[in-house]
């Protein structure tokens, strides 16, 4: 019997350590489909392959045993294209050439000769890559059968395999990066402590990752609004909850010091800015149909990671949308979805203590002079302000432009205050239409438009730009 192939060992000793394992019966039944000996699976094609690529060797094999053989020192084995190979003998010696030899020409020193072996091997040499090609599809042939007859089995191989290599990875993945196992449940309740980024924090080497807790249910934390600077990390943490909630789903442990994950259906997400021109849909356009999909599959037992709904159009339009969606998410008889909402519009984080299930979260910041730095922690709260002119000098914003910036906020900012104060002070009296000058029904008019604005959802532009429509109002009456 042909000595056994070192994977064919490897699998006759893990199948006597684990007898009772069904992947080690499958591998066996593929295995009886092979020879041993990988070598073996056709010695006439490993002939004609030894003939293709060795034939000098063997003819210089044959020359050797025939002179040995004749006794005849001088004999010379050659090739041309009119008789192919033959043997050629000096005519002083031709007398002892073997009669079974065959003349096939006589030169003026020599003579030509044939015989049976050198017919053969000269058949074999000039017919090889023919013989070789049609051997190995009919092996080919063979096997692909052979494989067909057996699919079943190498299907569940194949499967057992895949599972094994997964689980393998998970394992290592784990070890590696000290993940904790998670606590997977029918409830309603993601709850992580010390949460991370599986990916993020590989490739930040030179500084530590830090990490957050996250506590979501379908009752008082229902949804999390989450404000803070660019730059400072929301998405992150966003996307890792998702990511450790779907890690745990699939039987992985994950990046955190504890988790508790109730079963998910869906993980939904809303993130990043992309068009898609070729189809005639701008930024905003895919980001209202991504949402639109959101809004109409996800299920209370859904987890939606939104960022920056609304930012594609107009800041009232956006904070509208951004509003009425997060209040769809946030009620439990149209939706009530555990949902991570991040935004810019730190208006939505007067929502907290109207609506049932909203919390306020932001990432901690602290700035010193005209610089920030980021903390990177999830905290309760929301957040005053986006340092929006800090990045940017982050970003390598020219110092020129930042300084025309910041004295431009702050006259946004006057603005917002002026008309905050206007506003708390007692509206006039409405008279009576038919008793007015036009100049007075225009002013009328300005002062109801005023009566009418909320100044809890305008930010310092909306507020600059509402005072700038109301003065050309009264300027034209």
């Amino acid at each position: 019997m042909a000595e056994l192939t070192p994977m064919r060992k490897q699998y006759l000793e893990m199948k006597q350590k684990y007898p009772d394992c069904i992947l080690f019966f499958r591998l066996g039944d593929f295995y009886e489909m092979f020879d041993d000996d990988a070598r073996t699976v056709s010695r006439e094609l490993d002939g004609f392959r030894d003939v293709r690529d060795n034939a000098q060797k063997l003819i210089a094999n044959i020359e050797a045993e025939t002179r040995e053989q004749c006794g005849i020192k001088n004999i010379r084995i050659k090739y041309n294209k009119v008789f192919g190979y033959y043997i050629e003998v000096s005519r002083g010696q031709a007398d002892l050439v073997p009669k079974d030899w065959v003349r096939k020409q006589t030169t003026v020193n020599s003579e030509r000769f044939i015989n049976e072996d050198l017919k053969r091997l000269e058949s074999n040499i000039l017919t090889a890559q023919d013989r070789i090609v049609k051997l190995e599809y009919d092996l080919f042939c063979d096997l692909r059968q052979k494989c067909v007859d057996a699919v079943e089995q190498i299907q569940a191989t194949a499967s057992a395999v895949a599972a094994v290599d997964v689980l393998c990875d998970l394992a290592q993945v784990a070890v590696d990066n000290h993940y904790c196992k998670p606590e997977v449940d029918d409830s309603t309740v993601v709850d992580i402590t010390d949460g991370r980024h599986p990916v993020v924090e590989q490739m930040q080497k030179d500084s530590l990752f830090v990490p957050n807790d996250t506590f979501l249910d379908c009752g008082e934390n229902t949804l999390a609004i989450i404000t803070g600077p660019n730059m400072a990390g929301k998405s992150t943490y966003m996307r890792q909850v998702a990511l450790i909630c779907l890690m745990a789903q699939v039987g992985s442990f994950v990046p955190a010091k504890r988790a508790r994950i109730g079963v998910l259906d869906r993980v939904f997400t809303r993130i990043g800015a992309s068009d898609d021109l070729a189809g005639g849909q701008s930024t905003f356009m895919v980001e209202m149909t991504e949402v639109a999909e959101l809004l109409k599959n996800a299920t209370s037992r859904s987890l939606l990671i939104l960022d920056e709904i609304g930012r594609g159009t107009s800041t009232y339009d956006g904070m509208s949308i951004a509003r009425a969606v997060l209040e769809y998410c946030a009620d439990h008889k149209k939706l009530g979805a555990k949902t991570l909402f991040a935004t810019h519009y730190h208006e939505l984080t007067a929502l907290e203590g109207q609506l049932d299930g909203v919390k306020n979260y932001n990432v901690a910041a602290k700035k010193r002079g005209d610089s920030v730095v980021f903390l990177r922690k999830i905290v309760r709260g929301g957040a005053d302000q986006s340092y929006g002119i800090e990045v940017a000098k982050l970003a390598g914003v020219p110092t020129k432009v930042l300084t025309r910036a910041r004295a431009i906020l702050a006259e946004l900012e006057q603005g917002a205050a002026a008309l905050t104060a206007g506003e708390a002070a007692p509206a006039p009296a409405a008279e009576e239409p038919e008793q007015c000058s036009f100049g007075d029904m225009n002013a009328l008019a300005v002062a109801e438009e005023l009566r009418r604005v909320d100044i809890n959802t305008l930010t310092p532009i909306e507020a600059m730009n509402l005072v700038f429509q109301l003065k050309r109002k009264l300027e034209l009456g």
